[in-house]
């Protein structure tokens, strides 16, 4: 008897301990992803500063890539983060949970994170409680999910006319019931500052798309500039909207409506092009970046039809791009760092934009230039006497520094990374 009731106890307090860890468990899940906006307007999810990276529109969850992966792994393993769910065509339903359940779960398992669009849940009126009900049932579906990353609000809300109290009501709502999750209004390549700022209260994080391969080139936007250093000048565009009190994100082109609609001549970006039209967004302060397009079937060669995704040009032009900014690359540090306080100078050029940033005893000088001549610039102003440069991604170049100067050659598009390091 004694021998059973001990037993029986010990049975009893292994249950007791397996259900107070799968409280446990099921608590620390339950939490969630903790993302926010720090005062460099740089996102941090759960306590690690990230530059994010998307896609809208990601390969399916079970989708298969080339070389056999699951799409999403792909993604994942070149330094994405990022991928916008939700609606797409259709408004929220049962079956939009559903589907979206799939996406959350398949971003968890593959280290990634979904910017859920709302779609129509993202303008509440007054009398909208069949609606605002369907958006707190959504909220409070995926909030604690694994795989949540940020909310996507109202889509180019100024372009489409959206009244602005029902945008600010629902982001509201979304706060109310989830504060670790920020909420992201994009704007198209339209409107003006002032037109654009009264829209900042509806979200946490603005931005535009922007997407100038076309024939003929820079039918997306109704600027003069109609080259792809267009990007650049949206980007600060749209900071001037932030006001410095907000990220801005940038969508990118892989492919658009504008180049795959009847009697329109398919065109995609070159590598030196995305990779021009990445860095200017960057340069210009761009604090993440979505890449458009890659499920427009249209624009898919029959080989990448039958996977479902632009494989093609994910190989040829994108995954070289994500492999210099991606969140596995070395130039992470100086993405997520602030703006440096170095008085680096440019000379020699008009049409030559930088950013400098700083990660310990690293110093990053980002530079592009626009469209024009070729041009030897100089940089003054850093804070080495003499030494080498490493100039990134085109090894084994160096470029030498002279009294806190360098010298270097930009062709029209050309981007060049340096990094230097100050010895103790």
């Amino acid at each position: 008897m004694t021998h059973c009731f001990h037993t029986r106890v010990l049975n009893r307090l292994h249950l007791l301990t397996a259900i107070l860890a799968l409280g446990i468990a099921q608590t620390e899940i339950q939490a969630g992803n903790h993302v926010t906006i720090n005062q460099d307007n740089v996102l941090v999810i759960n306590g690690r500063k990230v530059f994010p990276i998307g896609f809208t529109t990601a390969p399916q969850p079970d989708a298969k890539a080339p070389n056999g992966k699951n799409g999403l792994e792909e993604l994942a393993d070149a330094g994405a983060t990022f991928m916008r769910t939700g609606a797409f065509q259709k408004d929220w339903s049962g079956q939009t949970l559903v589907t979206e359940q799939q996406w959350e779960d398949a971003a968890a398992r593959y280290g990634l994170y979904c910017w859920v669009y709302l779609r129509d849940l993202a303008v509440i009126g007054e009398h909208d409680a069949k609606r605002e009900a369907l958006l707190r049932r959504v909220v409070e579906q995926f909030k604690n999910h694994p795989g949540m990353g940020i909310w996507k609000g109202a889509d180019e809300p100024e372009w489409g006319k959206k009244k602005i109290p029902p945008l600010v009501r629902a982001r509201e709502i979304v706060r109310e019931l989830d504060p670790n999750h920020p909420l992201a209004i994009l704007q198209a390549p339209r409107g003006t500052v002032e037109s654009l700022r009264p829209y900042n209260p509806a979200g946490d994080i603005t931005g535009a798309d922007v997407y100038p391969i076309s024939y003929p080139p820079g039918t997306h936007s109704l600027l003069t500039n109609k080259e792809i250093s267009m990007v650049g000048d949206y980007t600060r565009k749209m900071m001037a909207v932030s006001e410095g009190k907000m990220p801005v994100w940038m969508v990118l082109q892989i492919a658009w409506s504008g180049v795959v609609k009847p009697g329109k001549t398919l065109r995609f970006p070159t590598f030196a092009e995305e990779r021009f039209m990445t860095y200017e967004a960057i340069i210009n302060g761009a604090r993440g970046l979505v890449y458009f397009g890659g499920n427009v079937k249209q624009a898919m060669s029959p080989e990448d039809a039958k996977l479902g995704w632009n494989w093609t040009f994910w190989k040829r032009v994108l995954r070289p791009v994500m492999e210099e900014i991606g969140n596995h690359s070395p130039l992470v540090p100086a993405l997520v760092a602030p703006e440096s306080k170095l008085p680096v100078i440019l000379r020699g050029a008009t049409d030559v934009e930088y950013c400098v940033r700083e990660d310990g005893a690293d110093i990053y000088l980002l530079a592009c230039k626009r469209e024009g001549a070729t041009v030897n610039v100089e940089f003054s102003g850093l804070p080495i006497a003499n030494g080498e440069g490493e100039v990134m991604y085109e090894s084994p170049r160096m470029v030498k520094v002279s009294g806190g100067k360098f010298s270097d050659w930009f062709a029209p598009f050309d981007v060049h990374v340096y990094r230097f390091h100050l010895k103790k």
